[in-house]
This record gives C-alpha cells, sequence and structure tokens, in this order.
C-alpha cells in the first residue's frame, strides 16, 4: 500500500513539474548578450571510423593572439572579451577619423584612403579579405570553423621586435619573447571563457592539448584540438649583430624548456630576418625590399645571394631602397637574379636548437628557412629518422615535398584564392597517395597576408561535406558576411572557402583536407616515439 501511494505521489510530482530542455554539447549554455552570431545549424560529426582514424579540417598556421603582439597596437581588437563582440571588436583610436591614421594597414596594402574605423555593430570596412590591421580571428568566428569541420588549429606565438620599434603606436616593450609569454598565457584565458560559456572546466569545444594522444581524444570527441607554436625572428633572443650570434647554447636550452612548459608543441628556428639559428627564405616585392631593410636596421647585415647547389631556390628579393626606414646616406644592394640562394644557412646555433627539439620531440617547422637551412635540418632529420617536420603554410619550396613525407612529416598549403589552393594541391596528389597522406592549410589569420579574394558560386545554406551541419551567411551585428562577396574575411569564413574548394576540386579533395587531422597526429605522435 504504502509502495503504491508512493509511486503515485512520484507521477504527480512528474506531472506537475515542466520539463527542462536539455541544451544540446555544442550549444553554450551562456553568451555575452551582444555577440556575434554562428550561423550553423546541427550537430559537429565526431568519433572515429572502423580503423580508428580520426577526421577533420587541419588549419597548420593562425594567429590567434597577435593584438598582443609588436607592441600590442599593430592588430586593433581581440579574439574575447567578457562583453562580447561590442567590446572586443572595436578599432584602434589612432585610425580616427576615416582610418587614415592606420599607417601599417596603409603600407603594407597601399591604400591611402583610409577606411570606416568602426567595428560593431556595422562592421562597414573590417574585417576584410585584405586587412592586415584588423582582428580576423574573434573566438565565435573560430566557432563557427570548428562546427563546420576543424578539428585542429595550430596558433602560433609571434612577433617582432624590429616591426614593435618602427610602429609609432606601442603600450608594452618589443621583447619577442615576452610577448609570446603573454600570448600563451591569453590562449589559456580564451580556453577558460569558452569553458565558462559552456558549463565550466573541461567542457568547452577550445582544448589546448600538449600531447597526441590528447588531440586524438578532443578530435574524436569532436571538438577542437589547439597546438601552440612559436613563430618569431629572434625565438630565445637569438639575434645576430654583424653576424655575431646574441644567444648561446644555454640560452637555447632554457628557453626551450620554457616553452615547452608553457605547452609549446612546434617552432619556426627563424622567421623575417636571419639570425643567430639561421638563413631566411626571403620576401619579395615591395615588402620583401621593405624586410631587407628591417634587417639591416636590426642586425647590421643585408639579405646576401648566392648561386643555389640543388634544385630548390630563395624567393627573388625586393629593391630595398630608397627607404624611409633606412637612412639616405645607407645604399641598398643590388641582387643578382641568377643567385637566387640564402648564403646563410643553418648555423651550428642552430643545429644545436635541432637537435635540442629532437630531445624534446617537438615538432619543427620548416618554413621560412632558407633554402640550405631547411636542407639541413632535413638532412638531420633524415640521419636521426626524426619524423617531425612541418611544412604549415607553403613557405617552402615545393621541391623538398618529397624529403618532408619520406620522413613522416607533414605539409599545409597556404589558404590562398579557392583556384590556387586547388591547383596546388593537384601538383601534390601523387606524392600524397604515395606516402598516404591527408591535406591542411594554414590560414595565417592576423598574420598580416592575405587571404582569399571574392569570388562566385556558393549558394547558401550549404551543408559542410560531406554530412556535417548546414552552414548560413555569418552574422555579427549589422553586418552580413558572404564569402561570395567578401572572400576570406575572417576565420569565420572558413567553412564557405571550403564549400569553394570542393566545388572547384571536387569531394575527394575536401575527402583529402578531413583526413589532415589523422596525417597530422600521426606526424606528432612519429616525434613523441622517437628513440634517438
Amino acid at each position: 500500500m504504502l509502495l503504491r501511494l508512493a509511486l503515485a505521489v512520484s507521477l504527480l510530482l512528474t506531472a506537475l513539474t515542466p520539463a527542462v530542455a536539455t541544451t544540446p554539447w555544442w550549444e553554450p549554455v551562456a553568451r555575452p548578450a551582444q555577440d556575434s552570431q554562428i550561423n550553423v545549424t546541427g550537430e559537429p560529426f565526431r568519433g572515429t571510423d572502423g580503423q580508428g582514424r580520426v577526421r577533420g579540417l587541419v588549419d597548420a598556421h593562425n594567429h590567434l593572439m597577435t593584438n598582443e603582439a609588436f607592441g600590442g597596437r599593430l592588430i586593433c581588437g581581440a579574439p574575447f572579451a567578457e562583453g562580447g563582440a561590442p567590446e572586443a571588436l572595436r578599432d584602434c583610436p589612432e585610425h580616427h577619423p576615416a582610418g587614415l591614421g592606420a599607417i601599417f594597414e596603409a603600407l603594407v596594402t597601399s591604400d591611402f584612403d583610409g577606411h570606416d574605423p568602426v567595428g560593431w555593430p556595422t562592421f562597414r570596412d573590417w574585417p576584410s579579405s585584405t586587412t592586415v590591421s584588423h582582428q580576423q580571428n574573434y573566438y565565435a568566428w573560430l566557432e563557427r570553423a570548428w562546427r563546420g569541420g576543424q578539428r585542429i588549429l595550430v596558433t602560433d606565438l609571434t612577433s617582432n621586435a624590429e616591426l614593435c620599434v618602427i610602429y609609432p603606436f606601442k603600450d608594452r616593450p618589443c621583447d619577442e619573447m615576452a610577448s609570446v609569454r603573454l600570448q600563451a598565457h591569453r590562449t589559456y584565458q580564451l580556453q577558460d571563457y569558452v569553458d565558462r560559456m559552456f558549463g565550466g572546466p573541461g567542457k568547452g569545444w577550445f582544448r589546448i592539448v600538449t600531447s597526441s594522444e590528447q588531440a586524438r581524444s578532443v578530435v574524436a570527441s569532436g571538438k577542437l584540438a589547439v597546438v601552440l607554436g612559436i613563430e618569431t625572428s629572434e625565438l630565445f633572443g637569438c639575434r645576430q649583430l654583424l653576424d655575431l650570434p646574441l644567444c648561446s647554447r644555454a640560452d637555447i636550452d632554457r628557453g626551450l624548456d620554457e616553452v615547452y612548459a608553457l605547452g609549446v608543441r612546434s617552432a619556426f628556428l627563424c622567421h623575417k630576418f636571419d639570425n643567430a639559428l639561421c638563413g631566411v627564405r626571403f620576401d619579395s616585392g615591395v615588402q620583401g625590399g621593405v624586410l631587407n631593410a628591417g634587417q639591416f636596421l636590426r642586425t647590421g647585415t643585408w639579405w646576401q645571394t648566392e648561386q643555389c647547389r640543388g634544385p630548390q631556390q630563395d624567393n627573388p628579393i625586393g629593391f630595398a631602397g630608397p627607404n624611409a626606414l633606412i637612412p639616405a646616406t645607407v645604399v641598398a644592394p643590388s641582387y643578382d637574379p641568377a643567385k637566387r640562394c640564402n648564403v646563410r644557412g643553418l648555423t651550428a646555433l642552430g643545429e644545436y636548437a635541432v637537435q635540442g627539439m629532437m630531445r624534446r620531440h617537438m615538432m619543427i617547422e620548416i618554413d621560412h628557412m632558407s633554402v640550405k637551412a631547411a636542407g639541413r635540418t632535413l638532412d638531420l632529420a633524415s640521419a636521426a629518422r626524426y619524423p617531425g617536420i612541418l611544412s604549415s603554410h607553403s613557405w617552402m619550396d615545393a621541391q623538398w615535398t618529397e624529403k618532408v613525407y619520406a620522413l613522416g612529416g607533414f605539409i599545409a598549403g597556404y589558404e590562398n584564392d579557392a583556384d590556387g589552393y586547388v591547383a596546388q594541391a593537384a601538383s601534390t596528389e601523387a606524392l600524397r597517395r604515395k606516402y598516404d597522406v591527408g591535406l591542411g592549410f594554414g590560414s595565417d589569420y592576423n598574420g598580416v597576408g592575405s587571404h582569399p579574394a571574392p569570388r562566385t558560386g556558393v549558394t547558401y545554406p550549404f551543408r559542410s561535406y560531406p554530412d556535417g551541419p548546414l552552414v548560413d551567411r555569418q552574422r555579427t551585428g549589422e553586418r552580413v558576411w558572404d564569402v561570395n562577396t567578401d572572400g576570406g574575411a575572417h576565420i569565420g569564413l572558413l567553412p564557405d572557402w571550403v564549400e569553394q574548394v570542393r566545388q572547384i576540386g571536387g569531394d575527394q579533395l575536401v575527402t583529402d583536407m578531413l583526413s589532415g587531422a589523422e596525417s597530422y597526429l600521426r606526424t606528432w605522435s612519429g616525434a613523441q616515439r622517437w628513440n634517438p
């Protein structure tokens, strides 16, 4: 009798209690009152196939926290803020009025007409596919990329001391490693920020990982595995001045130990200027001339060239003078077009750094290395049978491709216009089939690089290939972005760009891109398992 009474009371209470809707795991339980929309509908794919392989798109080269770099005022807007988009997506004060104070933007893009500096809520002129000084990695836009199929993100902590010195607006010191530390800290803060929105520690979709096993688990669960890398010109303070190194082996060991403890698992030994570790692969055109002048100011030496010793070549150098950066009495060198290789390769300290990264099972980025430096790094890796080699955004001579794949390394093409990316992918297809590897891309958002131009052909809404969520036009405030007319304005338009790639290159190419997560993790796990 008592059991029947208790059951009746329970049924009555159930009938009187309103049903509580369960929030899907991929939706936040809270979000700032005013924020960007995501405009992707449906559950993100998760799990592994019958052979235990994960799938997902790999952005092997991005810069989430560049707003903290270059003195803190070069990139306007932040990737997150407690107040949401109205607080995070604001233009720099010095850009007002009419964007005429955006000196760096004008010089790099040769656009001296200014821009509408207002961000939220109108976003009339930024972000755009041509901007170099406005935030393109807002967290909600990245969330859209994740929901649309991205499963691995490498965020490179970056800065350049000389650009910071030259740029008139700054609110912090120019030391590159200090900036690296700050950017790492901010990335962990972003993880906490997303976790709070999704219900607490560990519940968010943004997961910083420090091993391939962690990354594989995150990707299998349908979330975004975030890997910390470094791309600077003076790693560990290893600058050269008049050909003299300003660091030691002890500095390299301390630096590697420190960044490893921060969670960094990949790094470039050199970036835009020759340093005490290696010579760089030159930039071309106007930008190359400016960077060569910057190298002279920072190091006291110009880029020097020689006849290449093999089929690989560095880029031709843009003319550096006359240049407002250098004194009128300084004569910039001219270069023989037949001599396309940097005389500087991997230095003795550079070889020590490569070996130190191997001992710590870190992945070594060879993009931006000169032909001589990249070749020597590959020779060292081959002799040691070390697979942890990365080329993350098309800055390696393509003729190194098979050697990287043979080692077990990973290659990602730059996120060019869809036509260009498809053509680049076609050029490596035979090698990808031979070595059974997937394909990644490097978006380089907020890396002061170019992004896909507008190209018509995408019909909204579309389903992310092959069975992912439904993707509609992306809206933030009053602005609606459309890849047909806006191109790669920000990271949130990544699924739209992939749809462009699919339309041009076909379903198989996107299948290869979705195999990128597995291939990247194989390279990483190979580096972890390496036994000297």
